[in-house]
């Protein structure tokens, strides 16, 4: 391996200094100090030279082996970012123009004892810029990002991770580097190259078999022949393979019958509460007559996968859901971005923490974005570990791209490299041509001519159907493949691979944003088949932004928040819907202002995803008008990539907003959920178990004046059916207020839960009958907590005076979840317990602890 101590030096020379392998220019320049935090305060604008410069990565090494004794000698890079030109004792080796793709060069005849290794890299913005030049033939939108977002232009002509280019969410960071491993190979005979399994389950036969796929490359002139034994002790399965490699570059693929008599016992991968993700170790073994053998241990995983789209009695169009293993899934999770604007940043406990954070807000899938990067492994491995299904785009978004030869060479390179590279793991569940692409040319966001669209067309079916699909369906058979999201799925297909409205309710997934509307009415929703992105902003911890501003930043209208607002009026946005059911604050105290300006965010944010999710998940067993059978809800996003107001529901550092508390419950397996159409008040049980449940419906009226119920309803024997929603509550408001008297819609509110044999039970949900900003009798409650110890969590014993409404526990930067938090407090008392991600003690949490509560904000 090359990892470690580098030389590093930009155009002139002028700055020199030591850079890690894997890394970048900006993190080196920032561990050696010759420049702060990029993230801090207007860095990113500040440090815009960096990336304008041209830096030159170089280190000797000596050959810790005997040249002639090898056949041949490889220089691998897993990732170079992005442009450049790599050379070895003076000689170029060739040309790197591609963030996502392997490079391997071969070095047999350059090689000597002591080696001198140049990595020449080339400003990213003006290799974009200069591509842009070159298509002259008509130009490639979008040209720029919105000024808003403080970017570079041309994006889309440098395969590189688009948002680095800045996003609406995140900051403009073109960064320079050796971000994967590097590493030189030697080898005599043959060598293994890619090597992978995907799992089949033959319905026929009633029995698994397993595809292994080996790529090799064979120096010597003549074919190879020898043996290969795969063998899973635990399945009782060996096999042994006669095999012949032909000279040079080629695959073998062996098919596995999986032992007959086990098969029955295979236990299959599940996603996250459907079931446990139990993987086998294997053991396959290369003997060759050549005399050297390889060894290789990997881990079996059985799962099917099935993307149906199939017609829906009573309506048109058709269904759009996912079958694991013959079994309909409805998906819950949300969207990924990358962790980091500096990949080397992200390391594997950054990944287990925010992904450890998904699973245990009862999410079962993500979806990772396509304006971003292909993930490490490790991603990938964790989310094979926690059942966490992958929805894998292919790194397109939200522009048009070039198809020139040069291009999609390049392209076809890095499709073939990922798909090889991630298949094996069962996580993956579908490869997704792009981001919103599809839905660019037919909305024509860029207002293409209508005379010049079909250029654009014939260049997005080259790019995504005749190149990016063909080598998908070559390399894995799997899995499904969709050309976009949003998409209308086989309808897109029929029309041509561009249908004329993508975001069709009918077909296929939609992505909805509407920030205007009040987003307590449920009727704005679209009843969807897949809810594949949506969302509303809200603005990061004070303890989140405090590391990276100063004290004068610390307002809602400062030059730092309007600067850290990356999408056009957000922060106004974010008013418009507080205002909606919440008094603004309107504290003398700058800071106390902005402090409570940022609780209202996350209430909010929270209040609204919970009602569209809901919205999604009751929509699942139904078709009203044509529409409903909604499969998947997917909101935008999980994760940050810095410091600053976004969609996430995890802070950069991932730290939970509220949005994340909220999401354990409204994810979760068993849920009652309430929603209100024309006076009347209906309760749906909406179920991912996999058996039917009796149980009882509890419902119980609170005035807010008082922390006695004013009335309380059981309902007993409800049946809550397997995987579906059902409507088991029905009532007139005006009936419900008149059986809970001196009850009226301000001044009181429904809470209701689900309770079974058993101890099975679901969250406590909530229906307000009014805007908050409306309540009548809501008192300033008094709210107290103590804390203690108990074996390696902390118990926090809160007290109230008055019914608090979105109680919020925080305790700064200690690193940790609650369980629970921005809650309704009905009881007097409540325990919360949190969970700490790092050692800290009870005086730290006393004294970093605020308790909010809505009652709070003046």
């Amino acid at each position: 391996s090359l990892r470690g101590s580098w030389r590093l030096g930009n155009g002139n020379g002028s700055v020199v200094l030591r850079g890690e392998v894997p890394g970048c220019v900006h993190t080196a320049l920032h561990r050696q100090g010759l420049i702060q935090d990029p993230y801090y305060r207007f860095n990113d604008v500040m440090y815009r030279w960096i990336s304008l410069d041209n830096w030159t990565y170089s280190r000797t090494f000596k050959t810790p082996f005997d040249v002639r004794k090898w056949q041949k000698v490889n220089l691998v890079f897993e990732g170079v970012d992005t442009v450049a030109q790599i050379l070895i004792n003076n000689i170029t080796l060739g040309r790197t123009d591609n963030m996502f793709n392997r490079y391997s060069f071969d070095i047999t005849s350059a090689i000597k004892e002591v080696n001198f290794v140049e990595v020449r890299f080339l400003s990213a913005i003006s290799y974009a810029a200069e591509q842009s030049r070159c298509h002259k033939a008509y130009s490639i939108p979008p040209a720029c990002p919105p000024p808003v977002q403080k970017g570079e232009c041309h994006a889309n002509f440098i395969r590189k991770e688009q948002c680095s280019f800045s996003w609406d969410w995140g900051p403009s960071f073109p960064t320079q580097g050796i971000w994967k491993d590097v590493r030189i190979e030697a080898y005599n005979h043959y060598h293994l190259i890619y090597f992978s399994l995907t799992s089949f389950f033959v319905k026929s036969a009633q029995q698994w078999s397993l595809e292994i796929e080996s790529v090799f490359d064979v120096v010597s002139s003549e074919p190879i022949a020898g043996l290969v034994t795969v063998n899973i002790p635990k399945l009782q399965t060996q096999q042994t393979f006669s095999v012949k490699l032909q000279p040079g570059e080629g695959s073998i693929v062996l098919l596995v019958n999986i032992n007959k008599v086990r098969s029955s016992t295979v236990e299959a991968w599940w996603p996250n509460g459907h079931g446990k993700q139990t993987g086998y170790n294997m053991t396959t073994t290369f003997i060759m007559e050549a005399g050297y053998q390889i060894e290789k241990f990997s881990k079996a995983y059985f799962r099917t996968v099935e993307l149906v789209q199939e017609p829906i009695p009573g309506s048109l169009g058709l269904s759009f859901y996912f079958s694991i293993n013959s079994r309909p899934i409805f998906i819950k999770g949300s969207n990924w971005i990358p962790a980091d604007s500096f990949q080397d940043r992200v390391t594997y406990d950054t990944l287990w923490l925010l992904l450890k954070s998904a699973a245990d807000a009862n999410m079962n899938a993500l979806r990772v974005w396509g304006g971003g990067v292909y993930e490490q492994d490790e991603f990938y491995d964790i989310c094979d570990e926690l059942g966490i299904m992958i929805w894998q785009d292919f790194m397109f978004a939200c522009a048009l791209y070039p198809t020139d030869q040069n291009y999609l060479e390049s392209v076809r390179a890095e499709i073939s490299h990922q798909v090889r590279r991630l298949k094996s793991h069962p996580s993956i569940i579908l490869w997704s041509g792009n981001n919103e692409n599809e839905a660019a040319i037919a909305s024509n966001w860029f207002s293409i001519p209508y005379a010049d669209r079909e250029v654009y067309i014939k260049d997005y079916v080259m790019l995504y159907v005749k190149n990016i699909r063909e080598i998908v369906l070559a390399e894995d058979r799997s899995r499904p493949f969709i050309a976009s999201s949003p998409t209308n799925g086989l309808e897109s297909v029929k029309e041509g691979w561009v249908s004329q409205n993508p975001y069709d309710t009918h077909y296929g997934d939609t992505h909805f944003y509407d920030y205007s509307s009040d987003c307590w009415n449920w009727t704005v929703y679209p009843k969807t088949r897949f809810a594949s992105e949506y969302g509303f902003q809200s603005w990061p911890s004070f303890s989140t932004i405090k590391k990276v501003s100063s004290t004068e930043d610390w307002s809602y209208t400062s030059n730092f928040s309007l600067h850290r607002q990356h999408h056009e009026n957000g922060n106004d946005q974010m008013f418009q819907q507080i205002g909606h059911h919440f008094k603004l604050p309107q504290s003398t105290d700058p800071v106390k202002k902005f402090k409570d300006m940022i609780y209202l965010t996350q209430v909010m944010q929270a209040q609204c995803i919970k009602t569209e999710t809901e919205f999604y998940r009751f929509s699942q067993s139904e078709i009203i008008k044509g529409e409903g059978h909604t499969m998947g809800a997917l909101y935008w996003q999980l994760n940050d990539i810095w410091q600053a107001p976004s969609w996430a529901s995890l802070e950069y550092g991932g730290k939970w907003k509220l949005l994340h508390y909220f999401a354990q419950n409204f994810f979760a397996p068993l849920l009652p959920v309430a929603y209100e159409d024309k006076g009347v008040l209906y309760i749906y049980g909406v179920s991912d178990l996999h058996v039917d449940h009796k149980l009882t419906l509890r419902v119980v009226v609170y005035a807010w004046s008082s922390l006695e119920p004013v009335c309380t309803l059981a309902k007993d024997g409800v049946t809550v059916k397997a995987q579906s929603a059902v409507p088991i509550y029905k009532e007139s408001i005006n009936d419900l207020l008149e059986r809970c008297r001196n009850c009226t819609r301000k001044s009181c509110v429904i809470t209701f839960c689900l309770v079974g044999e058993g101890g099975l039970q679901s969250p406590m949900n909530h229906h307000f009958l009014s805007s908050l900003k409306d309540a009548v009798g809501l008192q300033k409650s008094q709210l107290s907590a103590s804390v203690s110890q108990q074996d390696d969590v902390y118990i926090f014993a809160l007290q109230t005076t008055a019914i608090a409404p979105f109680v919020s526990l925080d305790v700064g930067s200690i690193k940790g979840r609650f369980s629970d938090n921005g809650f309704l407090m009905t009881e007097k008392k409540k325990v919360i317990v949190f969970y700490p991600w790092e050692p800290t003690s009870v005086e730290e949490l006393e004294k970093s602890l605020t308790l909010t509560s809505l009652v709070d904000v003046v």
